[in-house]
């Protein structure tokens, strides 16, 4: 199968230009290695059983040995030879050159090296596939050029309910896309959940785990996905069942955000009222929303009866996208949400200062609350400017809500309405 473009290649092509080496974190099963091989010249690979003793040897002896080639030069599995981490940080200060190697590896295990790396070697996370990655969003309507003021014309996305149910239960897998029949494209995710609790969650760091215990903990999260869940109530879920203590609830949690499963939304706290009125707890979310569903033990066809658990599913696809979308511009989610219920479902800031405030919508019913949400929120900026002239917060650059229906339009209330099907970088 061919390789499909990643919007993450030119963000490795900057980092190969501004540093010795790169290592390529993420999910496993996301595309890593596959990615990176773009982009290698010459490549180690510790999982090769023919090489794999000889390669080993040579790491632990002399690790420099195995840097002799043509750069960039990718160590796949790196984590596997420990001590090629410390080799590649002399090479890069001894040559003072940059793009030299990449690393990529599992995710499922955590690698104690004597030296961070800092400006040596520099970390880029990936992310599954998006929508437009995988071809599935048309890619009509450009993020970017919204930020950038272009004028959004009329958009219609191809994509319909029955495909985006698909595609929240299938996750951005590439693997997944390669397989011919949709039963086996769905086994995709539902292997990474199962090979997460059943062995990676006890890799990351050699610490033996109950695989139960672990699948109990993301069910309770996919239940609570984009919700403000406390940690007490996941937590109530899973004691009930297991009777696990605190301590250990707290060590599977860090464990599995390590494995780059979960990973919640931060609350955004400006003082538009006063801060006592935000929620600042964290928004539950997922990598992928296909852990959910594989969590859940669930199908396609259960979203014929029940389109709330979907309404939540399809924020934590648009969360998905919205990151890998404005990752070139370093870009951060978080949410806002006041006692007054007030809210904003997600908030989109640039590295540039700019942002945008999001709803996420499925249906065309609840477009107008959505609307009103954002343009409330602004409201209150504009009134909190005119209060606090020495210190004005910035009104947002835009106000869209995303939405699982056909068409893409801008309102007369400047409330720029973008099917996720056509959505891109």
């Amino acid at each position: 199968m061919d390789y499909r473009n990643r919007i993450v290649d030119n963000i490795l092509n900057l980092k190969l230009d501004a540093f010795g080496a790169t290592l390529i974190v993420g999910p496993k099963g996301c595309g890593k290695t596959t990615t990176a091989r773009q982009k290698a010249k010459s490549i180690i690979e510790f999982q090769d059983e023919d090489k794999r003793d000889k390669y080993l040897t040579v790491a632990n002896e002399m690790p420099s040995k195995l840097l002799i080639g043509e750069n960039p030069r990718l160590f796949d599995e790196w984590q596997d030879a420990p001590k090629i981490w410390g080799a590649i940080r002399k090479s890069v200060d001894d040559r003072n050159e940059t793009g030299l190697y990449i690393l990529t590896g599992s995710s499922s295990q955590d690698v104690d090296t004597p030296h961070t790396g800092t400006a040596r070697i520099s970390t880029l996370k990936m992310y599954p596939m998006s929508l437009y990655e995988s071809s599935e969003s048309n890619g009509t309507i450009s993020l970017m050029d919204l930020f950038n003021k272009k004028e959004l014309e009329f958009a219609e996305s191809k994509l319909s309910i029955d495909d985006l149910i698909f595609a929240i239960c299938r996750g951005g897998w590439p693997r997944s896309l390669m397989n011919k029949t949709a039963e086996s494209k769905l086994a995709i995710a539902e292997d990474i959940f199962y090979q997460t609790c059943h062995k990676d969650i006890s890799k990351i760091d050699n610490v033996k785990r109950n695989a139960d215990w672990a699948e109990t903990i993301l069910k309770s999260y996919s239940r609570n996905i984009c919700t403000l869940a406390e940690t007490k109530t996941v937590y109530g879920d899973v004691e009930a069942t297991t009777h696990m203590d605190k301590s250990t609830f707290y060590e599977y949690i860090a464990a599995l955000q390590k494995l780059f499963i979960i990973e919640d939304v931060d609350a955004w706290c400006p003082a538009i009222r006063s801060r006592e009125t935000i929620r600042a707890s964290k928004k539950r979310n997922l990598i992928d929303p296909s852990i959910a569903v594989a969590a859940l033990g669930i199908s396609p066809e259960y979203f014929n009866t029940d389109f709330k658990t979907l309404g939540f599913l399809f924020e934590s696809l648009c969360i998905r996208d919205l990151k890998i979308y404005s990752s070139k511009m370093n870009g951060k989610m978080s949410y806002y949400h006041d006692r007054y219920g007030l809210e904003a479902d997600g908030v989109l800031h640039l590295k540039d200062g700019r942002y945008a405030l999001l709803e996420f919508k499925l249906g065309s019913k609840e477009l107008d609350d959505g609307a009103k949400h954002l343009l409330k929120i602004e409201e209150l900026i504009n009134e909190y400017n005119k209060r606090e002239t020495q210190s004005p917060l910035r009104l947002p650059d835009l106000k869209i809500v995303i939405t699982g229906t056909e068409y893409g339009y801008k309102r007369e209330d400047g409330v720029f309405v973008v099917p996720i099907g056509c959505l891109k970088d």
